[in-house]
């Protein structure tokens, strides 16, 4: 029944076109400032911008007169699609887990992010482990199956997490099942984090160690057995090679820099700290590691670990050279980042080009994408968003979304669409419901 109801709220197929014309619209790039003019897609890429372009012959025109074209926006933490829980937490590392096995592309949230102007974000593992689960980017392309959402050639991550939330988890309060007292699990400190951490780096260096003495022996010629493979150890020794990137959940001053001086100690970087409530206390410290800031744009005081947010910690880090993206961490949340992003420049003074960055650009090179999306420019995937008015207010609507060339979604459209996608769900339960009736045993007079 579930796959029945789900299969009426799918929108109308997605258009896809080889050659895409957007014109007359006024051009957010984010790295080439804004223009009046137009946007010529070709093959899924961007293969001209300006105000002047040549006409393809045959090309489909989107006319975006008095609109606003502006890159796919990009959602650096998030926990959509990933199917049936988010945290391991029954392990204090577990490293060994990955979203990539648990994608659902039949999560609504996928459709709804892309309502929102949302093309690409980074599906994380939950916070409840000091060393959580690997993570991947995927594009929000509605109606493909798992493989076909996974954002290809992307550098694959991992979940840290310091903190209120792991150490919790591992200092669980009352009774368990039938008023059993729960196990402990350690860490329950926030010391006891730093040391699970360590102990996890030391048991990947030596693991590390064997494989690359392996790898030696073979370039030289001999056949040694090779090591036991050990996918808990395998991702960290990934971290250790620069091969995936590390995104941290924090909150407060002084667990960052524990974790900057993990990462200094064992050779390893912090691509983003997520959330990163305190940065704007430590932004000098986080910019001279090379890591990035992935905040909200003014949650405070939700928990005790929060009381020391602020709205201009976005801006506080980015003046410090941090590299700083607004994220969204809840699927509501997802469908109006565009007007987040607006609030830095009433927190902190940005620039409408700095602010609309922080969810373009700055996330995608946090994710190390930023060679694919993030702006409009030739040569980038034609990932492209289309508002009906300024696309950091709040009062813009999103009216077309494009990714990789094709459109996802059409606001004309899905609107238009909605009675007969009613009509055609009504149909398939009333069929459901004839299906069960048929089913059901018949009694015999006297039973």
């Amino acid at each position: 029944m579930r796959r029945i109801l789900l299969g009426a709220l799918v929108a109308l197929a997605p258009l896809s076109a080889a050659t895409i014309v957007i014109q007359n619209g006024t051009i957010m790039t984010v790295s080439k400032g804004t223009v009046k003019g137009s946007v010529v897609v070709k093959d899924g890429k961007i293969a001209e911008v300006g105000e002047k372009v040549m006409m393809p012959q045959g090309a489909t025109v989107i006319d975006a007169a008095g609109q606003y074209v502006i890159p796919g926006i990009i959602d650096c933490h998030s926990h959509i699609a990933a199917d049936g829980g988010i945290n391991e937490g029954s392990v204090s590392v577990s490293s060994m887990v990955d979203i990539r096995d648990v994608l659902n592309p039949e999560d609504i949230a996928i459709y709804r992010a892309l309502a929102g102007g949302v093309t690409t974000a980074n599906i994380l593992h939950g916070s409840a482990n000091a060393i959580g689960g690997c993570t991947l980017p995927i594009k929000m392309r509605w109606g493909k199956d798992a493989q076909g959402l996974i954002f290809e050639g992307a550098t694959p991550g991992i979940k840290f997490a310091l903190g209120e939330n792991p150490k919790r988890a591992g200092n669980p309060q009352g009774r368990g099942i039938n008023g059993q007292v729960q196990v402990a699990r350690y860490p329950a400190t926030r010391m006891g984090i730093d040391d699970t951490i360590r102990e996890a780096f030391n048991e990947a260096k030596a693991y590390k160690a064997e494989w690359d003495e392996y790898q030696a022996k073979t370039a030289r010629g001999e056949h040694p057995i090779p090591p036991r493979k050990d996918l808990k150890l395998e991702a960290l020794k990934e971290v250790l090679e620069g091969k995936r990137y590390v995104h941290a959940h924090c909150y407060r001053a002084d667990e960052i820099l524990m974790l900057l001086r993990v990462a200094d100690d064992y050779g390893f970087k912090i691509r983003t700290f997520q959330h990163v409530l305190e940065g704007y206390k430590v932004a000098k410290e986080i910019a001279a590691h090379g890591a990035g800031g992935s905040t909200f744009s003014d949650w405070w005081s939700y928990k005790v670990e929060a009381f020391d947010a602020i709205p201009y910690n976005a801006a506080i880090m980015q003046k410090y050279g941090v590299v700083v993206s607004l994220n969204s961490d809840d699927a509501e949340l997802m469908r109006h980042l565009n007007s987040e992003a607006g609030k830095v420049m009433k927190y902190g003074g940005l620039s409408e080009t700095e602010a609309l960055a922080m969810v373009t650009l700055n996330p995608a090179k946090q994710l190390g994408i930023d060679n694919r999306v993030g702006s409009i420019e030739p040569g980038k995937d034609a990932d492209l968003v289309i508002y009906d008015k300024f696309p950091l207010s709040d009062y813009a609507k999103v009216q077309k979304v494009l990714i990789d060339g094709t459109v996802y979604f059409d606001r004309d459209k899905e609107v238009s669409g909605r009675a007969a996608k009613q009509a055609e769900k009504q149909k398939l339960i009333d069929k459901e419901k004839q299906n069960q009736q048929r089913q059901q045993p018949t009694r015999r007079p006297g039973q």
